[in-house]
């Protein structure tokens, strides 16, 4: 329960935010449509409830006390959890359903998001956000039903559901290759390697599985994400070693090449992760049994072909 004493009108928490942000009593009523008078008595009613100073007043500005700093900060974050919330509420008033899924950039931008129409026409009733995450987090701090992850089959409080495991395959711009005359995998070992960043021996492991001696394998440059890599392959920056899956479209189009060489198929592998809290949720069921199938057809075209 909480006791309506430490609970002050949401009016002049935004007021105060406001003035708080703007360090400007005037630019805050013009925001919030009100008057300065309107805006000042909000922030003094607070300051007497609270028994403090929020504010001190320098000329034509509001400068924050030390303790209107820290409290303008907690009062920010709660208000956009107040939003979030009133957004969600919403959202569901329809009778449907919400789904916040966690998914690494590349692999939602390019494999994830261009088949959800496809979940969409089966499950009208759910709605499906997604956020970037590149690494592992606390589903009790995070508002996440389910996360899509790669690496190991472990994540504390949740269970890992496998969906495919990663083929990379040697990439660089048409002109790249022509200019240096790549015919064989050593032709690769002295260009400049593309790296991901948490995945750093990647190409020193598909040297040693080609058996090329390659002593500069851990050099060049790294990127946190697979699209800014293929961005740099295409630019002629270097060549790299991309998912083949995640590189349809610029291999199809002829802006990335495949090089020679084998295809490099890691021992980790993708996983849709759902914390033991929402395994029974109705919605998360449903895409998680949409999702293996999904994958799973994906793992099937990949082993025919």
């Amino acid at each position: 329960m909480f006791r309506k004493l430490f609970l002050p009108p949401v009016a002049d928490l935004l007021a105060f935010e406001a003035a708080a942000r703007h360090a400007s009593i005037s630019r805050a009523a013009e925001e919030l449509h009100l008057t300065q008078s309107a805006v000042s008595r909000q922030v003094r009613q607070l300051e007497a409830q609270l028994g403090q100073a929020l504010f001190t007043r320098v000329r034509q500005r509001v400068v924050l006390t030390d303790a209107g700093r820290l409290y303008a900060a907690d009062v920010r974050a709660v208000l956009q959890q107040l939003g979030a919330a009133t957004q969600k509420a919403m959202a569901l008033a329809d009778g449907g359903g919400l789904l916040h899924l966690a998914v690494l950039p590349t692999l939602g931008a390019r494999w994830l998001v261009p088949r959800l129409p496809a979940f969409a026409a089966l499950h009208p009733e759910l709605t499906v956000n997604l956020s970037a995450r590149g690494e592992p987090f606390d589903f009790a701090q995070e508002p996440f039903d389910a996360a899509i992850h790669y690496g190991a089959p472990h994540w504390a409080g949740a269970v890992c559901d496998y969906l495919m495991h990663e083929e990379v395959v040697p990439v660089c711009s048409p002109a790249l290759r022509t200019r240096h005359r790549i015919e064989t995998p050593a032709d690769v070992a002295g260009l400049t390697l593309l790296h991901q960043t948490t995945r750093p021996v990647l190409w020193a492991d598909w040297f040693e599985q080609e058996g090329v001696p390659a002593p500069q394998a851990l050099r060049g440059p790294r990127f946190e994400q697979f699209a800014m890599i293929a961005q740099a392959a295409i630019s002629g920056l270097g060549v790299a070693l991309l998912p083949r899956f995640l590189m349809e479209e610029e291999l199809a189009s002829g802006a990335l090449v495949e090089l020679p060489g084998g295809v490099l198929t890691s021992s980790d592998a993708y996983y849709l992760v759902v914390p033991l809290a929402r395994a029974e949720s109705a919605g998360v069921k449903a895409f998680r049994a949409w999702l293996r199938e999904v994958a799973g057809q994906r793992e099937l075209g990949r082993v025919g072909g």
